[in-house]
């Protein structure tokens, strides 16, 4: 088995799920004695910490362990590695109505943790995102998603524009949402395989990866406010889209 790079994650609900995740090595687990009970507790009929070290730490040991991004462990922080990267060529073969998510130049990992968070519960197939952009070994992203990394086929693509052009040959539709769209999203009927392709926080689409939609459609708000957050906006689109299908 090839060693593959390890990270910390922090939080109650990213570590266990992580322990949960038959796919997921976790190397070892620091737990207060509380967290520790309260794992056993949750999860009577399955011994989630067998064969794997576990440390015990005070919370002050585990605060200095997160500092560096400011977030609460909850008492739970595991060192864990990689996940096997799912290959999107082979994901789509013989799948149909297959709808993911496709981010260009967002980074914030809180947005895309929070994002995550909604595609799983809204049963969206998978997240492209660029390697180059995506925080892959932040505590906060895997802390925002709340334990969904672990539910999520995320593809990371050297290049967007390149994967878009692939998949718009395998019978995939891209749209882009964009504010100044004439065409609302819920005016779409949301068949066939879709691609939902969401630009920065601050500076929407890239120009370049604009000639890679087919469509742009926009989310219908009050028009006193400029625009929503990102994970917000994905959200309320994940739910219609998982509504109609």
């Amino acid at each position: 088995m090839t060693q593959k790079s390890s990270f910390f994650i922090a939080g109650r609900h990213a570590v266990i799920a992580a322990l949960s995740n038959p796919q997921r090595r976790v190397i070892k687990i620091f737990l207060t004695e509380e967290s520790k009970k309260n794992i056993h507790k949750q999860n009577p009929h399955k011994n989630l910490l067998k064969d794997i070290k576990v440390f015990f730490k005070t919370k002050k040991e585990l605060d200095k362990l997160c500092r560096s991004e400011d977030i609460l462990h909850q008492g739970y922080v595991a060192e864990i590695e990689h996940l096997e990267n799912p290959v999107l060529k082979e994901f789509i073969k013989e799948k149909n109505n297959l709808t993911f998510v496709c981010l260009d130049e967002v980074t914030d990992p809180r947005n895309i943790g929070s994002l995550i968070r909604s595609a799983a519960a809204f049963n969206i197939d998978g997240l492209i995102v660029k390697e180059r952009h995506f925080p892959s070994e932040s505590k906060l992203l895997y802390k925002s998603a709340s334990g969904c990394v672990e539910y999520m086929n995320i593809f990371q693509v050297s290049n967007i524009n390149t994967t878009l052009k692939y998949l718009r040959d395998k019978n995939f539709w891209v749209y882009g949402f964009t504010a100044n769209s004439e065409k609302k999203f819920t005016d779409v009927k949301w068949e066939g395989n879709n691609i939902l392709l969401f630009g920065s926080e601050g500076y929407g689409l890239n120009k370049h990866t604009k000639k890679y939609t087919d469509f742009t459609v926009k989310i219908d708000i009050n028009k006193n406010i400029e625009s929503l957050n990102i994970s917000n906006s994905a959200a309320i689109v994940f739910h219609h889209i998982n509504q109609q299908k």
